[in-house]
């Protein structure tokens, strides 16, 4: 009997939605009914806006920036962009004209992949994406969405979760069209030093001028002043072979604790950047033209005036990676390989596979590790089978909270892990 409903997209009903969303709704459902859930899922900082940003739109919004902008974002917020880019990254040949600002990150990596990327003909061999893994969860269904085929190049603890120079060679055809690295990392924490980023670039600047004519570097750095270890943050987009296929990624969410605002950019050098950025502009310009427009002077305050609460922030994320990763290295069973960078823990929790919980929860997987934890001990981590292999044997743990927060809830997860037989 046929449906009496309409139907959906296929682009949408084969969308896998989010575990980490559907984790921490899990939570939130459980704290509703009065049980005290400590939670790590998101990597939303705990901390305010800074007060200079925060001013900064106060103002615009009084003064009457509420009407429509460029849909870019105005020259001069994405000059000051260009220059952060130009002064601190040393990423060369920018100007405003090499910038585009979204609603946030997401939507100018949407916006980017379908700029790149067409829907395969008929008999034609899709392009491809090439993602070392474990990595962030939504790189591959934004990809797929704009017609791609994502090619997942696992990495390991080991190797520090880094993408071997010669792997990624290897992977490489004439279908390719971009990388994406992540650096600092989510979920892992780890960065590439300066000297690997440069091997890559030169895999790049080789396979562009033999196999792949269009390919591309895509590089999120939305992590790049939340470092603590001893790798400095160094941008790929500034070695001069690759610049003009390099697009840096980064916004304003982790460093400025302004996640709600949705203040994200992407930039690429020379005339090919130009390009793209007009591209990306024309099609943002169908979505939702411009972002809100009294945010556009809080970017400007933000990257310009507040270096000294990022640098707040900064250390307290060092202190917060001490105390998680001192106690994580104290818990039998799990193996952790030490962030140098971001928000979160990334602890290899195999070591409690084909164990069973008080409950009776038979532990096979990170996602029943956790399930287990939260029904349990009432604390939500993320599991890791969604940031592609080897995710499946580790879980995501966000310290983008309270000392006292990680002190109580790692205290209940080393009891869990004792606890199984």
């Amino acid at each position: 009997m046929p449906s009496t409903h309409p139907g959906l997209s296929h682009r949408v009903t084969a969308l896998k939605p989010s575990v980490t969303i559907a984790v921490a709704a899990r939570a939130r459902e459980m704290a509703r009914q009065g049980i005290e859930v400590i939670g790590f899922t998101l990597g939303e900082p705990d901390f305010d806006t800074p007060v200079l940003a925060k001013q900064a739109a106060i103002s615009a919004l009084m003064a009457g920036q509420t009407k429509y902008m460029a849909t870019l974002g105005d020259l001069e917020t994405r000059g000051v962009i260009a220059e952060k880019l130009t002064r601190e990254n040393g990423i060369p040949g920018l100007t405003a004209e090499h910038v585009a600002i979204s609603a946030g990150g997401k939507q100018a990596l949407y916006v980017l992949f379908h700029c790149l990327i067409d829907e395969p003909r008929d008999g034609e061999p899709a392009a491809e994406v090439l993602l070392p893994t474990p990595t962030w969860v939504s790189y591959g269904p934004i990809a797929e969405m704009a017609g791609a085929r994502i090619v997942t190049l696992p990495t390991s603890r080991e190797q520090g979760f880094l993408i071997e120079p010669d792997r990624l060679r290897a992977a490489i055809n004439e279908r390719t069209r971009a990388i994406v690295l992540c650096t600092p990392s989510n979920p892992c924490g780890t960065m590439y030093p300066e000297s690997h980023l440069r091997e890559i670039a030169s895999v790049v600047g080789e396979a562009a001028r033999t196999t792949a004519p269009d390919l591309l570097l895509v590089v999120d750095e939305i992590y790049e002043k939340v470092v603590y270890g001893k790798t400095p943050h160094f941008s790929v987009g500034s070695i001069p072979e690759i610049a003009e296929r390099t697009v840096t990624v980064n916004g304003l969410s982790k460093a400025y604790a302004m996640t709600g605002w949705r203040a994200g950019y992407a930039a690429c050098s020379g005339a090919f950047g130009l390009r793209l950025i007009n591209a990306m502009g024309t099609l943002q310009g169908q979505i939702s033209t411009n972002m809100t427009s009294f945010v556009y002077p809080a970017i400007r305050a933000a990257l310009t005036q507040c270096g000294e609460s990022v640098e707040t922030m900064r250390r307290a994320f060092a202190g917060r990676a001490e105390v998680i990763c001192g106690l994580l290295e104290g818990m039998d069973r799990l193996v952790l390989r030490r962030p140098d960078g971001a928000i979160y823990a990334f602890p290899d929790v195999s070591g409690c596979f084909g164990l069973r919980s008080p409950g009776g929860r038979e532990i096979r997987s990170s996602l029943d590790f956790a399930e287990a934890l939260l029904a349990e001990h009432h604390v939500a981590v993320i599991p890791g089978e969604d940031f592609g292999p080897p995710g499946e044997r580790h879980v995501r743990i966000s310290f983008a909270c309270s000392e006292d927060q990680i002190r109580r809830g790692m205290s209940r997860v080393g009891e869990f892990v004792e606890s199984l037989r």
